[in-house]
């Protein structure tokens, strides 16, 4: 009976899995992360048919005991990993910066994405409220991409109110380093810098921008969407683990 339970409880999520696959893969993300959804899906499947044959108790059992360490010290660091992943959602920013830094997001020819308009519009009402700020956008082209990141982002500014002056566009960068490097280039001074990104993505950046020397920068979280959440959390944890490996963090 707990067996059979197993084996329902995996097909729900190999279907739950496969189709929020579908539905990232829908929205045109800029990314091929919905291939990583439609994998763990297809995992899924695999353990149902596994607890359908009995096949983890025909494992010997040193190899299971092995495969049940290696489980939950994965499970332990998603979870530290994602704690530090959600300090980002506490930050406040902080008035009459000198800089705050746009990270960029896909960017269609109809304008950003959705990622992208949250921190746009953080942007908007941050330059609002202090006047005197400059406002780096930083972001560079994709493959998919009609022009660069920083170039729609700054249409999408100046569109809003936002004067052409006041706005300095990076336009090299293809990576959350070189967002936070390449704007470094572009600042007379860096004694209050802000980066303005999603709150799933600001611990991050955050941390790449103070291991890259700004030491007295502020984070400035931009609202996400509730159902791209998943997606962005789970992409974020390995982008955590890559910055972290490569020592960027």
């Amino acid at each position: 009976m707990r067996k059979a339970a197993f084996m329902i409880l995996w097909i729900i999520l190999a279907v739950v899995f496969a189709l929020y696959g579908f539905f990232i893969y829908a929205v045109r993300s800029g990314t091929r992360f919905y291939l990583v959804w439609m994998f763990m899906g297809v995992l899924c499947a695999f353990f149902a048919i596994a607890a359908r044959f009995h096949w983890w108790s025909q494992l010997p059992g040193i190899l299971r005991k092995i495969l049940i360490v290696l489980i939950i010290l994965f499970g332990c660091v998603f979870l530290i990993v994602e704690g530090c992943v959600l300090t980002g959602f506490r930050k406040k920013g902080k008035e009459h910066l000198d800089y705050v830094v746009v990270l960029g997001a896909q960017v269609h020819a109809s304008g950003p994405s959705v990622v992208l308009r949250y921190r746009l519009d953080k942007a908007i009402d941050y330059l609002k409220d202090n006047p005197d700020t400059i406002c780096i956008v930083s972001g560079g082209q994709g493959v998919n991409e009609p022009f660069t990141e920083a170039e729609g982002m700054a249409r999408y500014l100046i569109f809003h109110g936002v004067p052409e002056e006041r706005i300095l566009k990076e336009e090299a960068s293809l990576k959350t380093i070189q967002n936070i490097r390449y704007s470094m280039e572009l600042m007379d001074n860096t004694d209050s810098v802000g980066i303005i990104t999603n709150n799933f993505h600001l611990f991050r950046a955050l941390s790449i921008a103070k291991k890259q020397g700004l030491t007295n920068c502020v984070g400035i979280p931009a609202a996400s969407k509730a159902v791209y959440l998943p997606n962005n959390m789970l992409r974020e944890f390995f982008g955590v683990v890559k910055d972290f490996l490569f020592g960027n963090l």
